[in-house]
Order: C-alpha cells, then structure tokens, then sequence
C-alpha cells in the first residue's frame, strides 16, 4: 500500500484526489456508492506489478475529492468532465477502464461520450441501457418498485442524509457492504436505512480496518456528494437526449453476480439473454456470471483468489 502514489489533480474546476502505481499502459478505475478509490488497492498493486499503470481516483464528491455543494454539479457531463481532465493532466490519450456500480454507469457515459479516449471497457454490475426517451429514469424505478425503492428515497436533499446521520458511520457502511440480498431495497421511511438489519459478523472480504477506512473519509466528508449522483438521474436523462439510440461500440467485457440486485431488476435478465444488450452494445465480446453465491461487489472485492479473464488484461485479480 505505501508503493501507491497519492496526488491531487486540478481538472474541471474541482480538485481531484488519484491514487497511482506503476508504469505501462494506462487502466483508469472508477469505485461507486458508497465507496472509495481504496476498494480499488489491490487491483492497484496487481496490475502495476505486471506492466501498467494503474489509476484509482476519488471520483467527484467522494473522499479527498472536492464536493461541489450544488446538485446539478454531480451530472454525468461533469463527472466525465473531470476524468478527461484528469487525463489530460496525466498525459494519457486513452485508457483501459474498468467501472463498478455508479463507476460503473460513468463508465458507460464515459464511452457514449467520449469513445475516443477509451481502448476498452470492463463494466461491473450495471448494464448500459439505451436511453428511453418516453419514460425518466426515477419514473421507472417508482412504477416498479414504488416510492420505498432507495434510489426513489435518494431524491429528496437532506432526507437520506438526516436517515444515516442517525447512526453511526462505521454501522452504516456494513450495512451498505456487507448487503447480499438479491431483493429490491426498498426502505419504509418509518424505519429508514438506520433501521436495517446489522450483520452479525463481517463477510470473510471486509475487515474492519477496511469499514474503518471507509468510515473516516464520510464522516469527514458526508454522503451528499455519492447521492447527488442519484439526484441527476433524470437531469442525466435530460442531457443526454442527443444520444438517444446511440450505441457502446468499444471492446466491452461485463461481469455481473449471480445475487447482483441490479441482475434481478425486472427486465433486465432478459435483456441481456435476449439480445437487447448484444444490440446497444455490440463491442461487446462476452458476459461473466459471478455464481459465488453472492453479488457482484462481493465476488469482485472478496479475500478469494478468484481470477477472472478478461479482455484487454490478461486477468484481473480480485481482492478487496
């Protein structure tokens, strides 16, 4: 861990905290909610050690990043923003880039946007959808699963942050990590997310220096910033309505669990059995399901040895 390098980068108006190691071909990490560029350590050190440059940022709003106080600075048009900045400063002309959860949906904004600055693509969790020009995206989540569903909980400034300001953080982030139900979270305001289960015990990947180091950096920082990401779901939706139909033609391989709950939206399997992704993502080579009995952060960022090939790299080594 003291062999990664921590800088700041200017980019886009903010301030930008990167973690690095390494030299060789660029591959640019993107954590989502509510993590870190610290669930990226070990696919750091794995890949710096056989040839590359590895490149984790605290992505805006998160951790040693800056956090604009407006809502619609969280759009995916900033966000990208501040990764071809970032870019730019390191310069680097294209990436290999790997996404998990929200870095996962910004990876996939990242390619729509600028295809240009990407060699290749591994995606977590999240597949990319084409933009549905009838219906906004919190509108979907509402019908399905109604105004319980959490990211429909999200919406409201100030609400969820009053909800998690109730407990204490370190009690949060197991909450939030240690989840492995493939159900919707759907959560009663009455009850609130203070009021979920805690686990009893720590999954054999998440030791409690890790929940520790997690912990520090929202307490200082508070969570706003991870859920303004949701808030600009619909102001995404907005903008994005020049590319509607467009389509994500780099090399893409894309991982999902098997208890993912992303994988158990409804829709969604099929989807991507039936063609739909293969047609709005026709770089795409192949789909790993992760059955470890567990979702994909899990059989991505556990303490096994699990190898997963995948193109461009010739594995990557997952570990949290």
């Amino acid at each position: 861990m003291e062999k990664i390098k921590h800088t700041t980068v200017a980019t886009n108006g903010i301030n930008m905290h990167v973690a690095s190691i390494g030299t060789g071909p660029a591959v640019l990490f993107l954590h989502g909610f509510p993590e870190l560029w610290y669930s990226w350590r070990k696919q750091l050190l794995y890949l710096s050690s056989r040839g590359y440059r590895a490149i984790a940022p605290d992505l805006r709003g998160y951790g040693d990043t800056d956090a604009p106080p407006s809502i619609t600075s969280y759009t995916a048009l900033h966000v990208v923003g501040d990764l071809v900045g970032l870019l730019d400063e390191f310069g680097i002309e294209q990436v290999f880039l790997v996404g998990h959860d929200w870095g996962a949906l910004i990876a996939w904004y990242f390619c729509l946007l600028r295809p240009d600055r990407v060699k290749a693509l591994v995606n977590l969790s999240v597949v990319f959808r084409s933009r549905n020009p009838a219906t906004k995206p919190v509108d979907q989540y509402r019908a399905l699963f109604g105004d319980d569903f959490y990211i429909c909980r999200f919406q409201e400034p100030g609400v969820a942050e009053e909800d998690f300001a109730q407990i204490d953080t370190a009690r949060l982030i197991k909450k939030f990590l240690g989840g492995r139900s493939p159900k919707p979270p759907c959560v009663p305001k009455e009850i609130g997310f203070r009021g979920l289960p805690d686990l009893r015990t720590l999954p054999s990947w998440l030791s409690e220096e890790d929940v520790n180091y997690y912990a520090s950096k929202f307490s200082q920082k508070g969570f706003t910033g991870g859920l303004n990401y949701y808030r600009c779901l619909d102001l995404n939706w907005e903008l994005l309505a020049p590319w509607t139909g467009a389509q994500i033609k780099i090399p893409v391989k894309f991982m999902v669990g098997d208890l993912d709950i992303t994988y158990h939206i409804p829709g969604i399997r099929e989807y991507i059995q039936n063609g739909g992704f293969k047609k709005d993502v026709p770089g795409w080579q192949r789909v790993f399901f992760l059955l470890l009995g567990g979702s994909t952060y899990f059989a991505f960022v556990s303490g096994t040895s699990v190898m997963t090939h995948v193109y461009p790299f010739k594995a990557i080594q997952t570990g949290h």
